[in-house]
């Protein structure tokens, strides 16, 4: 490949920033500890490369589909990130509160965020087809591509839960501060995943 200056550039920009999955680690990272983080983020790993060998063996369908399927995902992925940050406002009540508030998140709902998160639906195409098919078209090569991209998103999540552990003694003085910045975050992500921005 001759072009990876720019193919790690852009895979490190769009995993590493802000997003629902980044944002989710750390937040769950912050309530629940690194360990009760992990199923989640193997959720995220392992649907990230579904996404990912998808993209690399159906690449051209999901590129005719995609502009009659994309304003459909952009509003289930809005109304579902919409869904998370109500849930992270929720979490500000006390210990009291009901048990499905306070459960860590699970491998499931790792695994259901990837299949309605258009920004991962999104990328997952755009990489392949700029950066890797036009190279390579070997079975194995493109599994093994699709098990370092979603490797990398893994290493993203665990930078971001271990951020929202190591600074969990600060943000439980500002807790409900930092929940409603969190959920104000990720409902622009969902403000802008629908395409609402897009009439603005």
């Amino acid at each position: 490949m001759n072009n990876l200056i720019p193919f790690f550039t852009y895979v490190f920009i769009v995993t590493f920033t802000p997003g629902p999955n980044n944002i989710m680690s750390m937040i769950n990272a912050t309530n629940y500890g690194y360990k009760k983080t992990l199923k989640f983020m193997f959720g995220v790993f392992s649907g990230f490369f579904i996404l990912m060998v998808l993209s690399s063996f159906f690449n051209l369908f999901l590129a005719k589909s995609i502009p009659k399927i994309k304003p459909y995902l952009k509003i289930v992925g809005g109304i579902y990130m919409l869904y998370l940050s109500y849930k992270i406002l929720m979490s500000n009540k006390d210990k009291d509160d009901s048990k499905e508030i306070k459960k860590p998140l699970t491998y499931y709902s790792g695994l259901i965020l990837q299949i309605v998160n258009v920004k991962v639906i999104l990328y997952c195409l755009t990489v392949v087809a700029t950066f890797i098919l036009p190279n390579y078209e070997n079975t194995l090569i493109l599994m093994l591509f699709s098990f370092i991209l979603a490797f990398i998103a893994f290493i993203s999540l665990n930078v971001w839960a271990f951020l929202g552990n190591f600074f969990n003694k600060y943000i439980e003085k500002y807790q409900k501060i930092f929940n409603v910045v969190m959920a104000m975050l990720l409902a622009y992500t969902a403000f802008l995943v629908s395409g609402v921005a897009e009439f603005f």
